[in-house]
């Protein structure tokens, strides 16, 4: 086999590894969801509501999704009385979100199932291949964010 093709073997395989990586993550991500009797997505909203910088209009954009889909899971949390949500008392034309006792127990149930999950699978391999693969996903999400920049002017 040429170089060049032991080449493309290689970087074809680091592409399907990244490919099986994501899928798995996504896979995972779902499965910690439903333990607590959450979607994914009523996960996603939850995580940012903690963060206390919120904006449904924000948030939607930055995860291409449409206004209504994310009015919809916020809904679903209020009834489900994880969330609740009162007029700013900064801008009138605003809401503040805001998680219940309820809703801060459930997101420390989910961060309790993933911290064990890390623990199973990251814990015990080698703090300096571990340190390579970090700066190396690091370097290569940013050049998957400038590439994607690129092609978006």
């Amino acid at each position: 086999m040429k170089a060049q093709d032991r080449e493309a073997e290689t970087l074809r395989r680091a592409i399907e590894g990244l490919q099986r990586l994501s899928e798995l993550f996504e896979l995972r991500r779902g499965q910690l969801a439903r333990e607590v009797g959450l979607t994914p997505p009523q996960w996603r909203v939850l995580e940012e509501i903690a963060t206390e910088r919120f904006m449904p209009s924000l948030f939607a954009r930055r995860r291409e999704q449409s206004a209504a889909a994310v009015s919809k899971t916020l809904r679903g949390l209020i009834e489900r009385d994880l969330v609740t949500v009162a007029v700013s008392s900064a801008d009138g034309r605003q809401r503040d979100y805001r998680l219940t006792p309820a809703g801060r127990r459930l997101l420390a149930r989910v961060h309790r199932s993933r911290e064990r999950a890390i623990e199973a699978i990251w814990a015990d391999l080698d703090p300096v291949e571990l340190g390579r693969f970090a700066r190396f996903a690091a370097a290569l999400a940013d050049r998957l964010e400038a590439y994607a920049a690129e092609a978006e002017d």
